[in-house]
């Protein structure tokens, strides 16, 4: 099979990486990729927003299967353009990609389909901002309705600081707190037949201790030995399964990669958000732990033929994600920074622990930063103990100046875990 990965971050080099051990992937292609996806992808220049393009290189490919991977593209209907030629895509259309692309769309989703979620208002003026923030009161949560990277949402104590950032928004989504640790499980779903894949944890603040303003993800761990073994099944019965039975409803089914973001409230399971994507950095742990071979199970959801799949095949081992990130992220992130170190993890540490790139390009013989999130050092391990130890000891092999990473993914989970089997 002849794969085209569209995206450049670290989200994509996990997916090439998964796709290039798959002993049915015959030529693999990302376009526009980035320095690390180059070791196992042939690279393509192509505007990964422009769906014309990116279904003639398809074309010119001869791809068997297209995996788009970020958002933007997905709402801008690069998928649609994709199908119209022809070609398998795995991706949802612009019309079942708003679940991500509007925040209001969604939760009108969920509310036909019974989905348990916050309660929400939708605001358009200051008026109705001061008076959803007066109803639901501290923590305010505030999130553009919009695409933004991940960095849409502000959850704050301070009124005014909830207040301009919904004044600096078209459109906002304002919900009560949801309390208690939050859970990202990915389902796999041919608009039909939904597959639940493992759970994740994601660590959105910048700082240790949950400290410091939201990102794009600083690191991510799984599976959550915390966790209720009937979670996956209760949320594919209450929330994953209901919400692509009523996007098929309304006429737009939803194939492709669908997220929830959970938070585990002491009145159960309520939905964050959706995504209509895999999720960064959650994807570098779920897709480590997958013993199944990638490509079959992406093919077969794009071909509407995930009912005949055999139950995917999960390893035991624990596996640990740590994003290392430009000086000043997530503000305005200084690049162009030589990354050295990675000879060193590939010749000390694979395989069990290894880094996939986000915002990296290649100068002459260098890689250099190239964006916020730079690289994804992830490991895997008997235990959370084990893939945190071989993730931070490869972590302490990379030099990029003035760089930064939370010292704490997955270590309150790897104590608690460590106490329970002693």
């Amino acid at each position: 099979m002849k794969v085209l990965v569209i995206g450049s971050g670290a989200r994509e080099h996990a997916l090439c990486h998964s796709l290039s051990l798959d002993p049915d992937v015959t030529a693999l292609h990302c376009a526009p990729g980035n320095a690390g996806i180059a070791e196992v992808a042939q690279l393509h220049p192509v505007d990964a927003l422009d769906g014309k393009a990116v279904a003639e290189l398809a074309a010119g490919l001869g791809a068997e299967l297209v995996v788009v991977g970020p958002e933007a593209p997905l709402v801008a209907g690069v998928a649609d353009a994709v199908r119209e030629a022809g070609i398998p895509v795995f991706g949802p259309s612009k019309e079942a990609a708003r679940l991500e692309g509007s925040k209001a769309f969604a939760k009108d989703v969920m509310a036909a389909a019974g989905v348990p979620t916050a309660r929400s208002y939708v605001c358009t003026t200051a008026e109705e901002v001061a008076e959803a923030l007066d109803a639901f009161g501290a923590p305010y949560v505030v999130k553009d309705d919009g695409l933004a990277a991940g960095k849409g949402v502000v959850v704050t104590e301070d009124v005014e600081q909830a207040t301009a950032h919904a004044a600096a928004c078209d459109r906002v989504v304002i919900e009560e707190f949801l309390d208690g640790p939050e859970v990202s499980l990915f389902a796999i779903t041919d608009g039909e037949t939904v597959v639940p894949l493992q759970p994740a944890q994601d660590f959105k603040r910048a700082l240790d201790g949950d400290e410091g303003p939201n990102t794009g993800g600083m690191g991510a761990y799984s599976p959550l030995p915390w966790a209720d073994p009937k979670l996956v099944e209760e949320v594919l019965e209450t929330v994953l399964q209901p919400t692509v039975d009523e996007l098929r409803r309304r006429g737009t089914p939803f194939s492709g990669l669908l997220y929830a973001g959970l938070a585990i409230t002491s009145r159960g399971v309520r939905v964050i958000e959706f995504n209509a994507r895999f999720g960064d950095p959650e994807t570098q742990v779920v897709l480590a732990r997958l013993k199944t071979p990638l490509a079959g199970v992406l093919l077969a959801a794009a071909n509407g033929t995930l009912a005949d799949l055999a139950p995917l095949r999960w390893s035991e081992d624990a596996a640990v994600t740590v994003v290392v990130a430009s000086h000043n992220y997530p503000g305005t992130p200084r690049t162009g920074d030589p990354i050295t170190g990675l000879a060193e993890v590939a010749a000390e540490d694979a395989p069990h622990a290894y880094v996939l790139h986000a915002g990296t390009r290649r100068d002459g013989d260098a890689v250099v930063s190239a964006g916020g999130r730079v690289l994804s050092v992830t490991a895997v391990g008997g235990d959370l103990s084990e893939a945190r130890e071989r993730a931070y000891r490869a972590v302490g092999r990379i030099g990029l100046d003035g760089s930064q990473h939370r010292t704490d993914i997955a270590a309150k989970a790897a104590r608690e875990a460590a106490a329970a089997r002693a």
